[in-house]
């Protein structure tokens, strides 16, 4: 079957893991750690979309107060969603929600260790700053994601977001690891190739995401086909020897691998 890949350019604005063969040169490790990392994302997302919910009903005057420095963060089964601004090295911790396994959300006057709060500050301003460029003249909206690592390094990920014309965009995506104070960039595993596609989420079908010059699928790309499984039949990634497709089976979601253009059985 023909895979029909993106046309949209916006320059003009239970899981099942399938193996490949190892003849197939599927590297089935990266893509597991990869999807590790995506299903994360996906939570975090969540929580964010819950939490924002209720901060858009709060007082007008302490919205007034808030900057661009948000995060989420897991303690003991618990999501905390932490709204403020980060200024004159000083975080104005404004809101602070707790959200239980439930999906129960409610508001705390709690204050977060501000030794986080100035680290995770620093990096999403610098992280920020750092891919402000590939967006001019796009007005693409973008969401933020940031944790700490085992070793306190601080990563960050910055994904096109669900556009308000509910358009699903690809093809860019920005990833940054950090000091562990925030302030320096350690690695950057981001991927831009100066054009960002997408398609418009109006009707079910199968779609193609095309990485020709990449020899295994992005984080983004995987967050993108788990992300917005619901919305197609079938999600496909192409890269430069082999395919990912992710579709719906009796199993669940099931990810099947094989090489370039292939289908799945």
């Amino acid at each position: 079957m023909k895979i029909f890949f993106a046309i949209l350019l916006v320059g003009l604005t239970t899981i099942v893991f399938g193996q490949a063969p190892k003849e197939q040169g599927f590297d089935s490790v990266d893509f597991n750690k990869k999807m590790e990392i995506a299903e994360w994302l996906y939570k975090y997302d969540m929580i964010a979309w819950q939490t924002s919910d209720s901060v858009l009903r709060q007082d007008k005057r302490d919205l007034e107060r808030l900057g661009g420095e948000w995060f989420c963060l897991e303690k003991e089964d618990i999501w905390h969603a932490v709204y403020g601004k980060y200024q004159d090295n000083v975080f104005d911790q404004v809101f602070h929600f707790k959200v239980d396994r439930t999906g129960k959300v409610s508001k705390t006057t709690e204050i977060v260790d501000t030794t986080l709060t100035h680290r995770y500050s620093r990096a999403l301003q610098q992280a920020l700053a750092q891919m402000k460029g590939h967006n001019n003249g796009l007005n693409l909206k973008f969401n933020q994601y940031i944790r700490e690592n085992a070793d306190q390094t601080i990563s960050v990920w910055i994904l096109p977001a669900f556009q308000p014309n509910h358009t699903a965009i690809f093809g860019g995506e920005f990833s940054y690891t950090f000091d562990p104070s925030g302030t320096k960039i350690l690695k950057d595993d981001s991927y831009f190739k100066g054009q960002f596609k997408g398609f418009k989420v109006d009707r079910p079908r199968e779609i193609g995401l095309d990485y020709p010059e990449l020899e295994k699928p992005t984080l983004g790309a995987i967050f993108f086909a788990w992300y917005y499984k619901s919305y197609f039949t079938k999600i496909v990634i192409e890269n430069a020897e082999n395919s990912s497709i992710l579709q719906k089976t009796n199993s669940g979601w099931e990810w099947t691998h094989g090489p370039e253009g292939a289908e799945s059985e």
